[in-house]
């Protein structure tokens, strides 16, 4: 006969049921989270979105990618306040994107931030999608900015033979090419003439770890850009 804890061994331990919510209650979650979210603030300090709502003055300027799952905040334990934030599918640096050089003006010439970090991830969709040849929609005309990343590594990547590890070198590339990219702005240079507490990283986010990579290609001045980039303004200005 089995004693009352050798019926318990055979008894299957019952998995937790992950309830599907409707899309009202999905909706609904998002305004009673952002009470939550207050509510525990305002326990913490009880002027907190008083101070919060004077102003900013944060130190970086975070240009990453859409991706749900690597919010700069969260990745980097910062507060509210702290980051400057914009972001793309892949985490593209277009010198003809309006919408990045407006945010990338305004982080460094009005908030005057120090350090301007692009962030990509591992395991990133958007650049194993600029690695097929598959059409994906409006997207692609996107996705050509990495496939010109890929051809001026091509050398390189095509040597790679496990897929994984081919698109995390391509992801790794983009955000080094994008890190230049941004160091070839007018805003960025002109910055660069007038201080020097400006730099330029790029980074890469591990998400099976949640561990930041620093790619080591931080910038502080044009020197290493190549001669065309080193902009002489008073020079351009005297052919205009």
């Amino acid at each position: 006969m089995k004693t009352e804890n050798q019926k318990n061994d055979i008894i299957p331990t019952a998995k937790p049921i992950k309830v599907q919510l409707s899309q009202t209650e999905s909706y609904q979650a998002l305004l009673s989270g952002n009470r939550e979210w207050v509510d525990a603030r305002l326990k913490e300090d009880p002027n907190y979105f008083k101070e919060l709502s004077k102003g900013q003055s944060p130190e970086v300027l975070w240009i990453g990618c859409s991706d749900s799952r690597v919010p700069a905040n969260q990745v980097t334990n910062t507060k509210p306040g702290e980051i400057f934030v914009h972001r793309n599918i892949a985490n593209v640096c277009n010198h003809s994107d309006m919408n990045m050089l407006s945010v990338l003006d305004y982080a460094v010439n009005v908030l005057k931030v120090k350090h301007v970090i692009v962030a990509g991830h591992y395991n990133c969709g958007g650049v194993a999608a600029a690695l097929s040849n598959k059409q994906y929609g409006l997207i692609d005309n996107w996705l050509r900015h990495i496939k010109d990343v890929y051809r001026l590594h091509s050398h390189e990547l095509d040597r790679i033979t496990d897929k994984e590890t081919k698109i995390n070198r391509l992801v790794e590339l983009n955000v080094v090419e994008q890190a230049y990219n941004l160091c070839k702005t007018t805003i960025i240079q002109n910055a660069w003439k007038e201080r020097q507490d400006l730099e330029v990283h790029g980074w890469i986010v591990d998400i099976n770890t949640g561990l930041v990579k620093d790619l080591k290609v931080s910038n502080h001045d044009s020197q290493n850009l190549g001669y065309v980039y080193e902009m002489e303004l008073e020079a351009m200005a005297a052919h205009i």
